[in-house]
């Protein structure tokens, strides 16, 4: 005879009780977190929920964990020290299915308090999701000190509470999509072909890679792209067209007197904006000072960013770090020396600080989900193929090219004059440098910062794009 239980019965409560301790001196902020599970099931079967693992991530910044996380059957432990905007750590706790019943998480409420400085997110289990016997399942919780904010808050104090109310399975649930959060919709994670990546080179950073991927974003009121979330939970969008063609760096813009890097100021200088102290590149085969800003850094942050950006735009973006470091063509030891670490470290040199940028040589290169495409020496081979292909960011119709925000240089010296670019020239895919930072064949296509707490509706697919709520 089929066994029948009741509902009180049937219902199994995991409540995780979070209380966390905000305190803010100049620029520092720290909390504690506690989940707590606590239930009891009078079923004659096996019924055993309980947390199995906790681990933590520094996603950004100086975040740090003040005590090791620790766990107990039902409880996860943890506390961390935030010290400026941007700070993030990441949550993974494990929950378990240690019993012969399937589950299945019937809610789910996630509460916080009203603390603008500090932020929360939660993914991985959602309501629906089934726990089917002797499977795991993650709750992440990441936590972040509020990019956006510029003053000390007044708040000091936040409090979340998360509880999880699983129930008997009626055997219909299936397992939940397991990946992070874009614009407050969980987006499942891929391995192959076109989708959301998780970065390879930088934890906690999820991508966008291939032909088409469903990343399509409206942005001021025009088409853009995804590029990432960041570890800082920030949005990294390109618009998805190019403007007019432009120099990177008009002739004798930037004087030799007042930028010794910059010695050939006839034909511009690679260097997209100005930097403290001396610029030089990843081997220190050039270096110099730059003290003045590149022509199309004053473009797309004076007249683009004034009269071609709407204010709606204007409210939804964020002044935000680029990296504008060199990224160096490998052409002493070879291309099979370098890699896209080398050129990520590279770029990470130097940072200049703004409103719109373009696109880093690293975005291009992690976009293409050929496996070929290994770094900027290599991506395209002596053969003339393009190694880089298979990817999004070269879907440009009538292209011939585009500026990246990345200097270009050589192991053995010189080239001080050039920036990278994304080209397309004879069906060749690729990333090149142009003779001169001022000829006018490639064209800027910006690129901007979407803050953290951006909501999204849509799929993300071209015909149903993400739209900011």
């Amino acid at each position: 005879m089929k066994r029948r239980f009741s509902r009180t019965q049937r219902n199994y409560i995991i409540a995780g009780l979070c209380m966390i301790l905000v305190i803010m001196g100049v620029g520092y902020a720290a909390f504690q977190s506690q989940l707590k599970i606590s239930g009891t099931s009078n079923i004659s079967s096996n019924f055993l929920v309980r947390i199995t693992d906790i681990q933590s991530t520094v996603l950004n910044g100086q975040a740090s964990d003040a005590q090791t996380p620790s766990h107990t059957e039902t409880t996860a432990t943890f506390h961390t020290n935030l010290v400026s905007p941007g700070d993030a750590m990441r949550y993974d706790i494990t929950v378990a299915n240690e019993g012969s019943i399937d589950a299945v998480l019937n809610s789910i409420d996630v509460n916080t308090g009203s603390n603008d400085a500090i932020t929360f997110e939660t993914s991985g289990i959602k309501e629906g999701d089934a726990l089917l016997k002797s499977t795991t399942d993650v709750l992440t919780v990441i936590v972040r000190y509020n990019s956006s904010v510029t003053s000390q808050p007044e708040s000091t104090e936040s409090t979340i509470t998360v509880t999880l109310n699983y129930g008997q399975s009626d055997g219909t649930a299936l397992p939940g999509v397991d990946g992070p959060l874009i614009g407050g919709q969980e987006v499942e994670l891929v391995e192959s072909g076109d989708g959301l990546y998780e970065d390879s080179y930088e934890a906690g950073r999820y991508i966008y890679r291939g032909n088409d991927p469903d990343n399509y974003i409206t942005f001021n009121d025009e088409l853009w792209r995804i590029v990432a979330k960041e570890t800082d939970g920030t949005y990294k969008i390109i618009r998805n067209d190019v403007l007019a063609v432009r120099a990177f760096d008009e002739a004798n813009h930037r004087s030799t007197e007042n930028n010794s890097y910059c010695d050939d100021p006839y034909y511009g200088c690679g260097v997209f904006a100005a930097v403290s102290g001396t610029f030089r590149t990843p081997s220190g085969s050039k270096q110099g000072t730059v003290t003045e800003n590149s022509s199309i850094q004053e473009y797309l942050n004076g007249e683009y960013y004034t009269s071609s950006i709407n204010s709606t735009a204007k409210g939804q973006m964020i002044s935000h770090t680029f990296n504008i470091g060199a990224v160096e063509y490998l052409d002493e030891s070879g291309a099979e020396a370098d890699s896209i670490e080398k050129n990520i470290a590279g770029e990470k040199m130097y940072q200049w600080t703004g409103n719109v940028g373009l696109a880093n040589v690293s975005d291009i290169l992690r976009a293409s989900i050929n496996p070929s495409c290994t770094s900027a020496s290599n991506n395209v081979s002596e053969s003339g193929t393009s190694n880089c292909d298979s990817n999004y960011l070269f879907e440009i119709p009538d292209m011939t090219g585009y500026w990246t925000i990345n200097a270009y240089s050589r192991e053995s010296g010189g080239f001080s004059y050039t920036a990278w670019s994304a080209v397309r020239d004879s069906g060749i895919v690729g990333l090149a440098y142009t003779g001169a930072s001022t000829v006018d064949s490639n064209a800027p296509r910006p690129v901007v910062f979407l803050k953290s707490d951006t909501t999204l509706n849509g799929s993300g697919t071209l015909e149903d794009p993400f739209t900011i709520v």
